[in-house]
């Protein structure tokens, strides 16, 4: 690819719900191969890649029940950590070298988070996926990964969804909802507009992280918005 990237160390937040590809549930491997296809690119370009999955293909909040929010958010950390051990499996069969961190510790599977460690490993061009959201009940994986790019100094959260931006309504529903190109953090949290938690959103505004929200329907998209090329919503100050 022509050009040199415009980023040089990024936050990847992948839903989990984007790893299923069109069964809904589990993992949809042809989809994690265009994805981790194209963060090998990303590697070969010289950019760091740091990574937040969800878990919301295996788990999701308390799935209708009335069993504790704590325990149930617990359950949600266990299944991003199926995810980053698949991510980190792909990498690996491609000849990246990767790591997983989890913010509880699971020392038989993958390292304990430890902020110096992630960003050595950045530095020497290994791709970090961070599992287990931030350890704590309560928070999102959106509110990870705002945390997370804030403590590795990444300079831009990539935000993959199921849409290619923010709109003003569900473009699944509203067939005229209109798309933004550029949002500020106090329209998104002041319009509810749904980009990351309001927590998250906090987060990148209190630290200065633009967000980065495009379409992963089409996984070069990625590299797309690292090379600079204006897809997507811009969310920043």
């Amino acid at each position: 690819m022509n050009g040199k990237p415009k980023y040089k160390r990024v936050m990847l937040k992948i839903s989990g719900e984007a790893l299923a590809g069109e069964n809904g549930f589990g993992l949809d491997f042809n989809t994690i191969s265009g994805i981790i296809d194209t963060v090998v690119e990303c590697v070969k370009l010289d950019v760091e890649v740091a990574i937040v999955v969800g878990g919301g293909n295996f788990w999701r909040g308390r799935q209708g029940s009335d069993m504790d929010r704590s325990r149930a958010d617990h359950m949600g950390m266990l299944a991003t950590v199926i995810n980053s051990l698949a991510l980190l499996d792909a990498l690996e069969s491609r000849g990246i070298e990767a790591r997983v961190q989890t913010a509880i510790e699971m020392r038989q599977i993958a390292e304990p988070y430890i902020r110096l460690k992630a960003m050595n490993h950045l530095k020497h061009g290994k791709v970090v996926i961070f599992a287990c959201g931030t350890g704590n009940p309560f928070f999102s994986t959106d509110t990870a990964a705002a945390l997370r790019a804030a403590e590795i100094d990444a300079e831009v959260i990539l935000l993959a969804k199921k849409v290619d931006g923010v709109y003003d309504s569900d473009p699944n529903i509203n067939p005229n909802a209109r798309k933004f190109d550029n949002l500020s953090y106090i329209d998104v949290i002041n319009q509810r507009l749904g980009v990351m938690d309001t927590t998250a959103t906090s987060l990148c505004m209190d630290n200065d992280i633009p967000i980065m929200v495009f379409g992963l329907n089409e996984p070069k998209n990625i590299i797309r918005v690292i090379m600079g090329e204006d897809i997507g919503t811009v969310v920043k100050g």
